[in-house]
C-alpha cells in the first residue's frame, strides 16, 4: 500500500458504534484488503470433500496460485490440477478445445481413475461466452465412467447473486441422482465441517432409528452418491441454504434449516420442530441444557470483564452468539464484521438498544491493522488482555488470547455452547502463537506448514 512518507495512518470510516450502524451494510463498499486470517474455507477446499474425486482449475496463471497452494498445504496435490488460460487462447479463441483436450490428457496422465471431476472454470469464461455445455458433453461422453460437474471460480461475481460460496455447495451435490426414498435416512448438508458427535443434533437423530449422513461421513464415493436416499436434508449453515433448495427443486427432497442460533430458547424450537417433521416424541434435553448454562457461567465468572472482540468468520451467527454474551455479563466490545445476515436484525436491534457503545469494525480496511496495535504478551507489559473469538478478531485486536475456531467448528446446539465456552476459558488463561496459525488455510483441514 504505497502512502506518503511521514504521514500518519488513517483510521476513519472503519469503526463505527452500533448505535450508528447500518444494517445490513454498516459501510461502504471500496477496495479492499484481505487480512492474512486464512481459517475459512475456499472452494478448493470444499471440492475436496467429496472422495475419490479430482479437481482441475482453468484459469489464469495469478488465479492458480492461491488454488494449488491451498492443495499443496492440504497435502492434496495428487488430487488436484490446473490449466492454464493464457492471453492466445482468450485473443485467439479456441478455449473449449483446451479445455476438452487438457482435460483429457491429464486423465491419461493420472496414475488412478477418478470417480468424478469437478472442473473449475473462471470468471473468463462467462465473460467470452465459453460453451459449456459443449465441453461438458463431449468430456461424459469420452469418460463415460467418470461423472462431471462444473464448478465456478469466480470471484467477480461475488456480490451480485449467488456467491462462489453458496455455487460451491450446491455443486457439491449436483451429481446426486434420484434414488428411492429411505425413511430412516436424514443427511445434514451445506457445512465444511463435520457436526460434533456429541451435539444432541445427532444423538436425537440416532436416538430415534434414523441413519445420520453428512458428507464427512462417506468413505468412497458410492456413500457420498448415496446420499440421495436420505428422505430430509437438515442445514444450519446459511451458506448451504441454496444447495437445499436446489436439492429439492430437482430431486424433491426436502430440507429443514435449523439455523445456528445461540439463545437457548431458540435451540429448543428448533429440536421441536425437528422431531415434529420426524414425526418422532420430544426428547427431555432438560440435562444438555442445564450443562450449557453452567459452562455459560462458569466461563464468565473466569473471563471476567475482560474486553472480547468477536468476528464474522468465528461463526454464521455473530450478533446471536454476542448477545448470548451480552445476557450473560460477558463485556462485549467489538464485532468485526462487513455486513450482517439478514435473520440478525432482531439481534442487531436489542444490542443496539442495550449496548450502544458496542464497536462494529470493517475487516476488509487496510486501516483496521492499525486500530488497536499489537497487544500480545499483555501481561507483561500492564495492557489490559482482550479475548478474542475468531482469527480476523485476534488480527485486528492484535492479541494472542483467542479462540481459533472458524465458520462454528462443527458446534452446534446446547453442546456447541458448552464446548466453546471451554475453549474460550482457554483461549484466556493461554496464549496462542497467533501468527503461525491464522495463516494456515481452511481451519479443521490437514496442513503442512
Amino acid at each position: 500500500m504505497l502512502q506518503r512518507v511521514g504521514e500518519e495512518e488513517k483510521t476513519t470510516n472503519v469503526t463505527v458504534p452500533i448505535s450508528e450502524a447500518a444494517f445490513p451494510m454498516p459501510f461502504y463498499e471500496g477496495l479492499e484488503y484481505s487480512s492474512p486470517a486464512r481459517g475459512v474455507w475456499n472452494i478448493a477446499h470444499t471440492g475436496m470433500l467429496i472422495p475419490e474425486a479430482h479437481e482441475i482449475f482453468v484459469c489464469a496463471l495469478g488465479c492458480l496460485r492461491g488454488v494449488v497452494l491451498t492443495a499443496a498445504e492440504m497435502d492434496a496435490l495428487d488430487r488436484y490440477s490446473a490449466i492454464e488460460l493464457r492471453e492466445e487462447n482468450v485473443i485467439n479463441g479456441g478455449i473449449e478445445e483446451l479445455m476438452i483436450e487438457g482435460v483429457t490428457d491429464i486423465l491419461h496422465k493420472l496414475s488412478y481413475r477418478p470417480r468424478a471431476i469437478l472442473l473449475y472454470v473462471s470468471c473468463q469464461h462467462l465473460f467470452l461466452g465459453c460453451d459449456l455445455k459443449l465441453v461438458f458433453d463431449t468430456l461424459r461422453t469420452r469418460f463415460s465412467d467418470i461423472h462431471f460437474v462444473d464448478c465456478y471460480m469466480t470471484p467477480t461475481f461475488r456480490k451480485s447473486g449467488m456467491t462462489p460460496t453458496q455455487r460451491m455447495q450446491v455443486q457439491l451435490y449436483r451429481m446426486w441422482e434420484q434414488m428411492p426414498a429411505d425413511p430412516k435416512k436424514v443427511n445434514l448438508i451445506g457445512s465444511n465441517l463435520e457436526t460434533a458427535p456429541s451435539s444432541e443434533l445427532v444423538r436425537i437423530l440416532e436416538d430415534a432409528g434414523y441413519e445420520f449422513w453428512s458428507i464427512h461421513r462417506c468413505e468412497d464415493f458410492d456413500d457420498y452418491l448415496k446420499m440421495a436416499e436420505a428422505c430430509l436434508n437438515l442445514v444450519y449453515d446459511p451458506t448451504g441454504l441454496m444447495a437445499a433448495k436446489d436439492i429439492k427443486k430437482r430431486l424433491g427432497m426436502d430440507y429443514l434449516y435449523l439455523t445456528c442460533t445461540y439463545d437457548l430458547d431458540e435451540l429448543e424450537q428448533n429440536y421441536r420442530l425437528l422431531a415434529e417433521t420426524l414425526g418422532t416424541d420430544m426428547p427431555d434435553l432438560s440435562e444438555d441444557r442445564k450443562r450449557a448454562e453452567e459452562a455459560i457461567a462458569h466461563a464468565a465468572t473466569v473471563i471476567g470483564d475482560t474486553p472480547i472482540v468477536l468476528d464474522y468468520t468465528f461463526t454464521f451467527r455473530i450478533l446471536s452468539f454476542a448477545r448470548m454474551l451480552l445476557e450473560h455479563g460477558f463485556r462485549v466490545t467489538e464485532v468485526c464484521t462487513d455486513a450482517f445476515l439478514p435473520e440478525e436484525l432482531e439481534n442487531f436491534t436489542w444490542i443496539r438498544e442495550h449496548c450502544p457503545d458496542i464497536v462494529i469494525s470493517a475487516t476488509t480496511r487496510p486501516a483496521m491493522r492499525f486500530v488497536h496495535g499489537d497487544c500480545s504478551g499483555q501481561e507483561e507489559t500492564g495492557k489490559k488482555t482482550i479475548l478474542a473469538l475468531g482469527q480476523k478478531a485476534a488480527y485486528i485486536a492484535g492479541t494472542d488470547h483467542f479462540v481459533n475456531v472458524a465458520e462454528s467448528g462443527g458446534y452446534y446446539g446446547y453442546d456447541g455452547i458448552a464446548q466453546i465456552m471451554g475453549l474460550m476459558e482457554d483461549a484466556f488463561l493461554h496464549e496462542k502463537d497467533r501468527k503461525t496459525l491464522i495463516q494456515q488455510k481452511g481451519y479443521g483441514c490437514i496442513s503442512c506448514l
